[in-house]
């Protein structure tokens, strides 16, 4: 809270006092079982992908509270960085510990840019992996799709959403589960959707091929990393 009462003092605006009880603060936001439309309408774009918080952004573009004109002013720095950190952790479902791990493991590979290599490792997600081959309606979905062990990696079936993909795997859908009330559904909404190129998709098997490593650049682009990665170097 240093970064906050420091651009208070300097004059901007970051948010104002109902920040200590938002679902913006990171203090709170691991805990946070309040109105997912709240958070929404904080970060002001559809981290949870549902087509029904687009229409509530297109109602109500502002932020929650009772006056959207209170919530107006320029942001400090911290500010928008921790909104952008948000953003991006939000879309991938982690908890901040989760992210932040992911960050120190970015770090750590040395030769490439921090920004592409943490990209690419929350694409590799299991959960991403389901949710971009659409085999799921959102990144929520496919997290309870990977933790209920209905897909297989390899021929073993795998409960962990956070497991990482890489060139070469095979992913299907558990036998026993194809016939699932849940997918016909959802590959119909999905008839015309291109899945990244990294993945290869038949959607009559329910199988995934892992053809190559995500290609940072088609990775989720909600959020501007540059501003993430100053973030995380500065605390």
């Amino acid at each position: 809270m240093a970064a906050y009462a420091s651009a208070a003092a300097a004059g901007s605006s970051p948010f104002n006092p109902s920040y200590l009880f938002h679902p913006f603060n990171p203090r709170h936001l691991m805990k946070y079982t309040g109105p997912k439309a709240r958070v929404v309408r904080s970060l002001g774009v559809n981290v949870f992908g549902s087509d029904k918080y687009d229409k509530i952004l297109q109602k109500k573009s502002y932020g929650p509270g009772k006056s959207p004109k209170a919530r107006a002013g320029r942001k400090s720095e911290y500010a928008q960085q921790l909104m952008e950190k948000q953003k991006m952790r939000m879309s991938y479902g982690l908890t901040e510990k989760q992210f932040r791990r992911t960050y120190d493991e970015a770090t750590a590979v040395k030769g490439k840019p921090t920004a592409d290599v943490m990209r690419q490792l929350l694409e590799r997600r299991l959960d991403n992996a389901i949710y971009r081959a659409g085999f799921s309606m959102t990144r929520m979905q496919a997290r309870q799709f990977a933790s209920h062990g209905l897909f297989m990696v390899n021929g073993r079936r795998v409960t962990v959403p956070s497991y990482r993909v890489r060139e070469g795997d095979s992913i299907t859908v558990r036998p026993s589960m194809k016939s699932s009330p849940a997918f016909p559904a959802i590959l119909e909404s999905h008839d015309k959707y291109m899945p990244p190129q990294w993945l290869k998709v038949n959607s009559s098997a329910m199988a995934i091929d892992v053809v190559a490593m995500p290609d940072p650049e088609g990775a989720e682009q909600v959020a501007d990393m540059r501003q993430i990665i100053e973030f995380y170097s500065r605390n």
